[in-house]
């Protein structure tokens, strides 16, 4: 088969079957009679080929039809083949021959024409101009530059040059590049091959172009030095260098590699150009990220760039290509440079969640676990039918923030004959759907919990099924677990239940309108009034039995339009210790302990939840003011959280004897499990898991709770330092003072944002004063708050 190759402009032809000096498809002459075309600008004679009468030069051009000149082809392969010995002008020296003869280093002297490294990725052309020391020496480079170099950085002497004029270095260059032609390599390889003979720089150019004056021999080096084909390095001493042909079959085999090479190289510059091209375009004009997946090659580029951008590269073949994309587009080799470009692109919003990449979240459910899930939501079938407790009369209260999506736990409360209050904590019945060990189950392990993040939710279970059947709706018959308390008047427990039920949802509460509920103090809504006073009375007796008061200020923020390049951010700061969410907070820790004594009683396995109290006396921290800079000296000093299986453990800071977390089943996968354990309970059947399976499970929620919240941490934190960089440079903040770091630098409470920040503050300031601050600089991609403390005159 035919291949059409391009030499000096015109189109040749070789077979497959033929050796490489044939590249040119034409008769090679013997180097001693080789007819040369001389180039008068450069003083250079370059090869003439023929064909029959056809010749092929310089620039030349063939003019037979195609199958004369592979008929001539044919001919001419067979004529060397039976041929196969070249002359030569140039005296070559063989294997029997010692190379160090032709090791003879030139001394170096002033106006010699050198080449050197400047460093492992440059070489450059100079002239030496003096001595530097004893053996360096100062070289003018084709920069312009003169540096000092040593002897070992010469890389080649360019012979017969004498007082060279540093002025002409860039000519010379320009010239020598020029007239590259690689292929003229291959015609002296197939010679030295057949001799089996090395040779010089300066030898090459005697044969390739008919003279070894110092432009022609420098042209010669550069070929060899540059060549990763036909030639090898046999011996090299300073600036002298001995090439020697590389046998036919590695030749090939670098031929191969040589082709993919430059395939893949053409490739990487394709890809380049629609990097260029994405970045130029109007916002909105950006190519979709889909474009970037729809063909194979582009897209495992893109992907190396992303795994790149999170530090999550698979392989060092995604890493090096992600850095030769990087390198392509003159960016540096960064984590911060392949993200930019993929955000310049189009591929990233400009507020991407890189943690959310990184610590690689489950954010959408497969086809199948969602198939299942609506399966499960047209079966109508309730196990617990016959043994639900219809409490629909009573007037229950949902209270969350207003954003909620899933919700799990509603309140109901009364006052008995005797003046005692009865509670109701209703808690979503997500079992009625989900067995134990099936897929959807299976699924929610993987998951651990849902994921709420500014910019979106990720629910546990799949969205539909969480929302539309597994939530309590308002108006809407519901099932539950319902946990009844009658509280003594200490606020101490004096009786309690825990049973199905079905109950109907009368008020969906943001925590502002019920708090406002509260202070308007209506008489139609008592049993809210109620609820607050139980848990007023319940705070109270918990602090009698140690607990401790960790209520702070904390921030919620919603994300409108996430990927947009400046998405509307609404911020809220949450006081802990606000009526309604005060009432909320105890009401789900009676709960915890309602639960946690049923499961003692009854030899339930459960992740039963303590925490030690510290050994250090929060009493030393009753100078401080109660609040945000109270709980946040405590909180430094209190011990990890533990869990039980078999058996209550105390919990102290919340001052209880036990505690469950129950009241989350549809977000969180441990309080899923709790409801497993209570409801084959409350059916008369074995509890589904035994502690160890429990303590197994456990393990495995935890590290992906832990990983959650880690990302929900950093991501609140970005939205808030972006809500900061958006403010007025002249607003200021109100901030209290928790506690010194080191000096003049305190750790701050933001008020307004609810953010913990650093700053230096002023000789005379105390912990728990509050201070005015001014935002210096705001970065969030990089985590950069800067605050500057504004002095009162």
């Amino acid at each position: 088969m035919m291949a059409v190759r391009a030499v000096n402009g015109g189109s040749l032809f070789r077979s497959a079957a033929s050796p490489p000096l044939l590249t040119f498809g034409c008769r090679f002459r013997q180097f001693s009679s080789l007819p040369f075309r001389r180039n008068s600008e450069l003083g250079l004679r370059f090869p003439i080929f023929c064909c029959g009468n056809q010749f092929l030069g310089y620039g030349g051009g063939l003019s037979r039809s195609v199958h004369s000149i592979v008929d001539c082809v044919m001919e001419e392969l067979t004529a060397w083949r039976s041929r196969r010995r070249i002359r030569a002008t140039v005296k070559l020296t063989t294997s029997g021959e010692l190379l160090e003869d032709k090791l003879v280093n030139q001394e170096i002297e002033k106006g010699l024409l050198l080449e050197f490294k400047k460093d492992s990725d440059r070489v450059l052309l100079g002239v030496a101009q003096r001595p530097d020391g004893k053996k360096n020496w100062m070289v003018y480079d084709q920069n312009g530059v003169t540096s000092s170099i040593k002897p070992q950085q010469i890389t080649y002497i360019v012979p017969g040059v004498e007082n060279f004029d540093h002025a002409e270095i860039s000519k010379f260059l320009q010239k020598a590049q020029e007239n590259l032609d690689p292929t003229l390599l291959e015609i002296a390889w197939v010679e030295l091959l057949e001799k089996n003979a090395s040779v010089t720089a300066e030898e090459l150019a005697e044969m390739i172009f008919g003279s070894s004056e110092p432009l022609e021999s420098y042209c010669a080096h550069l070929l060899l030095s540059k060549d990763e084909v036909y030639f090898t390095v046999l011996a090299t001493k300073g600036s002298r260098t001995i090439y020697g042909p590389r046998p036919t079959g590695q030749v090939e085999e670098l031929l191969h590699k040589k082709l993919a090479k430059d395939a893949s190289e053409k490739e990487l510059q394709d890809f380049v150009q629609l990097l260029v091209s994405a970045k130029a375009k109007a916002t909105l004009a950006k190519p979709s990220k889909s474009s970037w997946i729809m063909d194979e090659k582009i897209q495992y580029k893109i992907e190396s760039l992303e795994a790149y951008a999170i530090d999550a590269c698979k392989s060092d073949e995604q890493r090096k290509t992600a850095g030769m994309i990087l390198k392509a587009m003159g960016l540096t080799k960064t984590a911060s440079s392949a993200l930019n470009l993929l955000i310049n692109i189009g591929y990233f919003p400009v507020h991407v969640n890189l943690d959310l990449l990184k610590l690689n979240i489950l954010t959408d459910h497969s086809d199948e676990i969602i198939a299942a899930a609506e399966s499960l939501l047209s079966d109508s079938s309730d196990s617990d039918e016959m043994n639900r407790e219809d409490l629909t009369h009573l007037k229950v209260y949902a209270i969350d923030v207003d954003e909620a999506d899933e919700l799990d736990d509603a309140l109901s409360a009364t006052k008995l004959q005797d003046g005692r209050m009865k509670i109701w904590i209703h808690v979503a019945d997500p079992t009625r759907y989900v067995e134990p060990g099936s897929m959807v189950d299976r699924e929610a392990l993987r998951r651990g919990t849902s994921v709420f993040l500014p910019t979106g939710t990720y629910p546990m279970f799949p969205e539909k099924l969480a929302m539309e059947g597994m939530s309590l709706k308002q108006g809407e018959l519901c099932n539950a677990v319902s946990v009844s308390v009658i509280l003594h008047s200490d606020g101490s427990i004096a009786e309690y239940s825990v049973q199905n039920s079905i109950i109907k949802p009368t008020y969906m509460l943001t925590y502002e309108s019920a708090t406002e509920l509260l202070h308007l103090n209506l008489e139609e809504e008592a049993e809210l009034k109620i609820l607050s006073e139980a848990a007023a009375l319940r705070l109270k007796w918990r602090r009698q039995q140690g607990a401790i008061d960790t209520s702070t200020l904390e921030a919620r923020i919603k994300v409108v339009n996430p990927e947009d390049l400046e998405p509307s951010i609404n911020l809220y700061v949450e006081n802990q210790a606000d009526p309604a969410m005060r009432l909320v907070s105890e009401m789900m820790i009676l709960c915890g302990e309602v639960v946690a004594t049923f499961g003692s009683r009854n030899n339930i396995p459960l992740p039963y939840r303590g925490q030690p109290q510290s050994n250090i006396d929060v009493s030393a921290y009753s100078h401080l003011p109660e609040g945000p800079v109270r709980s946040s000296a405590i909180v430094r000093i209190m011990r990890a959280a533990e869990i039980d299986f078999r058996k209550p453990i105390r919990h102290g800071v919340l001052g209880l004897p036990g505690y469950v977390q129950f009241t989350s089943p549809i977000r969180r996968y441990l309080d899923l499990l709790a409801h497993y354990q209570v409801k084959a309970f409350l059916r008369g059947e074995s509890p589904p898991f035994s502690a160890g399976q429990l303590e197994g499970m456990a393990s495995i929620v935890n590290m992906q709770v832990r990983v959650v919240r880690k990302l929900s941490a950093s991501s609140l934190r970005y939205w808030i330092i972006e809500f900061l960089r958006r403010q007025p440079r002249e607003k200021k903040f109100r901030a209290l003072i928790l506690r010194f770091i080191k000096d003049r630098i305190a750790a701050l409470l933001l008020v307004e944002v609810g953010l913990q920040a650093s700053a230096w503050v002023s000789i005379g300031s105390q912990v728990g004063d509050e201070v005015e601050v001014q935002v210096e600089e705001a970065h969030p991609r990089d985590d950069v708050l800067y605050l500057k403390e504004v002095l009162r005159n």
